[in-house]
């Protein structure tokens, strides 16, 4: 069964919350973080990406990277800008992004669910990414970026999510990109227990978003646990920073895909390769997918709806069925030569927040050949394939909103 539990939150003065708060970690080149912290020596950003106070062009991993991230760190909280509650608590963190509302639980899950698969995973991780993520953990003692977790959702616990939201807010303020972010502490011991119990008899949490920050909280628990010759169990290295949304509450975006060229094909070879497993319909506007199986592309100025032929995948098999896997299998691996979506260099990933508009830029910029856009996948689809132990395709999944980083962490 799950295992959460409160914490003693590492948290924004009041006054600091809105300046602190910062876009996840891995939403931002550094040189897009550099500039929107320039003018704000209180954003998290100077933590999570501490490479933006050093010299420009400096490896994200090097070792003055971590180092400047735990003084930025360290300053924070001398500065009592980052201020500690006395007692563990769980918070609610609630997001409204236009007619979308989400409201989550803050908590530290345990490491151990991860482990052995209590917590389910859809999505591989790359070795680089979480030595990184595992360093800056263990450098600073501290789970700085929230891990996205779901679950099937209950009205027990929605009820309970809803009475706490009848409280004053710690937080209430609305970012820059127009969504509006309200925290509210619970602190109340018969809440809290309420909170445990009902999570308790649930089957299973699903990672959402944050599998390289999941990962690493497991390898920094390895390394503690080794480190500790007294470990009980009970260490707050054991837990790790979450925020718990129900699934009904998911909104995902479509996660589209820009390729350089056309592996040697020719305009008219490429379209008729494409005719034998999709059918091709020519848009006067953009297209924008409506429904599961169905595709847009965009090439040479035009717009197309590609429907995918029945027969060209298993519709029983959760990951075989997702549309980011027919597209591969049908199209990008046999006609584009993609072989490898994580390494290959001609294909690139655009995330839905930023429409089609920015597929039709990137190809008529000559940059890009062809674009593909996609219909989102669901989170049931997600839940499916992590339920069958399977892995997603890459890059199948775009949340929004995304979770600020910096309003609550996690000591560890």
């Amino acid at each position: 069964m799950p295992d959460i539990r409160p914490f003693k939150g590492l948290r924004p003065d009041q006054k600091y919350a809105e300046e602190v708060a910062a876009p996840p970690y891995d939403v931002l080149n550094s040189q897009e973080a550099r500039e929107l912290a320039k003018d704000n020596p209180y954003s998290f950003l100077h933590v999570s990406k501490p490479e933006i106070d050093l010299p420009e062009g400096i490896d994200q991993y090097d070792e003055r990277v971590y180092e400047k991230g735990v003084e930025n760190f360290k300053k924070l909280m001398a500065e009592k800008v980052l201020i500690q509650d006395e007692e563990p608590c769980f918070y609610i963190y609630r997001q409204v992004m236009g007619d979308h509302e989400q409201s989550g639980i803050v908590a530290a899950a345990s490491v151990e669910n991860y482990n052995n698969g209590i917590i389910k995973i859809h999505e591989h991780t790359r070795e680089d990414k979480e030595q990184d993520r595992a360093k800056h953990v263990d450098m600073l003692s501290a789970n700085t970026g929230p891990v996205f977790l779901t679950y099937h959702a209950q009205k027990s616990i929605d009820a309970l999510v809803e009475k706490i939201q009848k409280n004053a807010p710690l937080y209430d303020f609305t970012s820059s990109d127009g969504i509006k972010h309200t925290v509210w502490k619970v602190d109340d011991k018969d809440v809290i227990k309420k909170i445990i119990h009902e999570f308790g008899a649930l089957d299973y949490l699903y990672v959402s978003d944050g599998h390289h920050r999941s990962a690493a909280a497991s390898r920094v628990q390895k390394i503690r646990k080794e480190q500790n010759p007294d470990h009980t169990g009970n260490e707050e290295y054991n837990y790790f920073l979450t925020v718990i949304f129900p699934d009904d509450q998911m909104y995902i975006m479509d996660y589209n895909r820009v390729v350089k060229d056309l592996n040697g094909l020719s305009d008219d070879k490429f379209l008729k390769k494409i005719s034998e497993k999709f059918e091709i319909e020519k848009q006067p506007v953009r297209y924008k997918p409506e429904m599961k199986h169905t595709f847009g592309m965009y090439i040479d100025g035009v717009w197309y709806k590609l429907t995918a032929k029945p027969g060209i995948f298993n519709m029983d098999d959760p990951v075989e069925s997702l549309d980011v896997s027919i597209l591969h299998k049908n199209i990008m691996e046999p006609l584009l030569g993609i072989l490898n979506p994580r390494k290959d260099k001609r294909i690139d990933f655009v995330g839905g927040i930023r429409g089609l508009g920015e597929l039709e830029k990137l190809v008529n910029s000559g940059k890009f050949k062809v674009a593909f856009a996609f219909y989102p996948t669901s989170i049931d689809d997600l839940m499916k394939v992590a339920d069958s132990d399977n892995v997603m395709p890459p890059k199948s999944t775009w949340f929004e909103p995304k979770l600020r980083s910096g309003l609550i962490t996690h000591l560890i």
